[in-house]
């Protein structure tokens, strides 16, 4: 009768660090950290760029990028990027990917 309980689909899949590192290696993977300016000079996985979801372009600068690529999203913790792979599943991403447990789970260099 009522649906208040019931969870949506998700339009990303998380991925554990492992995982996630290998994706990075595919021809086509973009990789976005999410975090503030001053969250990603302070230490990032080698190759991302800063499209901070809390900045106030945050949708014009997604809605620009291609579609046919496999997204790559991380933050700190897998909060903010998993509500930033959510944003861009329902604008049209249909291969979007969240570190799950972000940087903190990270077990390689940052850069």
């Amino acid at each position: 009768m009522f649906d208040f309980f019931r969870s949506k689909p998700k339009n990303y899949i998380d991925l554990k660090s492992e995982d996630f590192n290998k994706g990075l290696t595919a021809k086509d993977a973009v990789l976005i950290d999410v975090r503030s300016a001053g969250e990603f000079n302070s230490g990032k996985i080698k190759g991302a760029r800063n499209i901070d979801i809390m900045g106030p372009g945050f949708l014009a600068q997604i809605q620009n990028l291609p579609k046919d690529k496999s997204y790559y999203l991380y933050c700190r913790s897998g909060n903010r990027s998993g509500q930033a792979a959510d944003v861009m599943g329902k604008n049209g991403f249909e291969k979007v990917y969240n570190l799950a447990g972000g940087v903190m789970d990270w077990p390689f260099e940052l850069v």
